[in-house]
């Protein structure tokens, strides 16, 4: 028997600013956030769960994909990024070949393009 259970559970990540954060998760990608009582972002999910978003004053940015978001259309969804500012060719293709948007086909993987929120944290959109 365990103490613990998933019912419940949340995950969490940093940012610097989190008035910058709020603009982004709620104006940029259209996701639904919510500012907790604690004045911290909750995003929350279609599922029901939400991701837990805080300020730290000493942030430092996920070198790793913190948020990935799957997407019927890898192309139309990164047009879309885009189109709102986002800038979604984040590396170099000698580490992730991709074409000039930044989506990286047929690597074994689903297509993926990779995009920083602005704290500089690493998300992505992926072919569903």
């Amino acid at each position: 028997m365990t103490a613990f259970t998933v019912d419940g559970a949340y995950s969490g990540f940093s940012v610097d600013d989190i008035d910058a954060a709020r603009e982004f998760y709620g104006t940029t990608l259209g996701l639904d956030v919510e500012t907790n009582p604690m004045g911290f972002l909750d995003l929350r999910l279609s599922s029901g769960g939400s991701i837990l978003v805080y300020s730290k004053p000493n942030h430092e940015p996920a070198s790793f994909t913190i948020l990935n978001f799957p997407v019927d259309d890898i192309d139309a969804a990164v047009d879309e990024l885009i189109s709102r500012g986002v800038q979604t060719k984040i590396y170099d293709d000698a580490d992730f070949p991709s074409d000039d948007r930044g989506i990286v086909r047929g690597s074994g993987g689903p297509d993926i393009a990779w995009f920083r929120d602005p704290a500089g944290n690493v998300l992505a959109v992926m072919q569903a």
